[in-house]
């Protein structure tokens, strides 16, 4: 059965509300299309934490640069409906346009002021300013109790997580494991603008994280080695790297080492041409070392 489609705030408030009143609980899952078998894993998970699950589908201009490529950033909304009716999804909040979400003289923006700063923060000065406007405002508008997103997008995770305990938006934040490719890639939409050379140097990622994870497992716990084994795989693949931080798992503080139970995260950004991708693995802690 093909899902309800919503497509003005309007709608959704409707819609919610015959939600509450049948007593249902309610997982999101936010996206900006394009969708793939990372966000399809949210879904699934969503079905197995909740009765109906919500997937939007917007892509958030406020979250681009001048210089980014939100013309160009690819879209497939039939295909994401066929993904989210295949995955189990419910019902699909694909904003009429932009303006359903920023009408005419809006003015009202969220920052999240610590866990925005430094790595991507650095690099794309007000991305975070976006995407935590626009996630507040569809937590504000949906209120589930469960909403889902990726690892892979670690920075921007811990930023929802602290808006959401900030405002008291009540919602469970889970954070789910980045899916690969079998070769290592990790999965992101914007994986489509790589040539297929640009894929394959791409894997340098990875690689650089899972050496990291070797050197830790053989007891190296200082960050320059651990950074040092990321950059040898960017360099020999000839990726320009945008940054390798290891750095304190919750507050993405940098750290000099890893302390033994500390959990900590190994972050990358590299550009494979001109695809900028992003990467990361958990180090320490109790699951020691993460998932690559």
């Amino acid at each position: 059965m093909a899902p309800a489609v919503l497509k003005t705030v309007a709608d959704v408030k409707d819609w919610t509300a015959g939600l509450r009143r049948e007593g249902h609980r309610l997982a999101l899952v936010p996206t900006m299309g394009f969708l793939h078998e990372g966000h399809l894993s949210l879904i699934r998970e969503g079905r197995r934490r909740a009765d109906v699950v919500a997937v939007s589908i917007f892509v958030n201009p406020t979250q681009f640069g001048p210089r980014e490529d939100l013309s160009r950033y690819p879209r497939d909304y039939e295909g994401d409906v066929a993904k989210c009716i295949s995955a189990g999804a419910q019902v699909i909040f694909a904003p009429a346009g932009p303006e359903v979400m920023y009408p005419q003289g809006y003015q009202t923006y969220v920052e999240v002021t610590d866990v925005s700063q430094g790595l991507c923060g650095a690099r794309r000065p007000g991305h975070f300013r976006g995407v935590a406007t626009v996630v507040t405002k569809l937590l504000t508008l949906f209120r589930p109790e469960v909403a889902l997103f990726g690892e892979k997008d670690y920075q921007q995770l811990q930023v929802i997580r602290a808006l959401n305990q900030d405002l008291h938006l009540g919602a469970d934040i889970v954070g789910m494991p980045t899916v690969r490719e079998p070769d290592g890639l990790a999965m992101s939409s914007r994986n489509a603008y790589l040539s297929p050379e640009e894929r394959q140097r791409a894997l340098a990622l990875s690689r650089g994280l899972k050496a990291a994870q070797a050197l830790l497992r053989e007891g190296t716990r200082e960050s320059e080695p651990l950074v040092a084994a990321v950059r040898r795989e960017l360099e020999a693949a000839g990726l320009r790297e945008d940054y390798v931080e290891l750095v304190d798992a919750e507050r993405l503080t940098p750290l000099a080492s890893v302390a033994p139970g500390q959990p900590a995260r190994l972050l990358v950004a590299a550009f494979s041409g001109t695809t900028r991708l992003i990467d990361n693995m958990q180090l320490g802690g109790e699951e020691n070392a993460g998932r690559v």
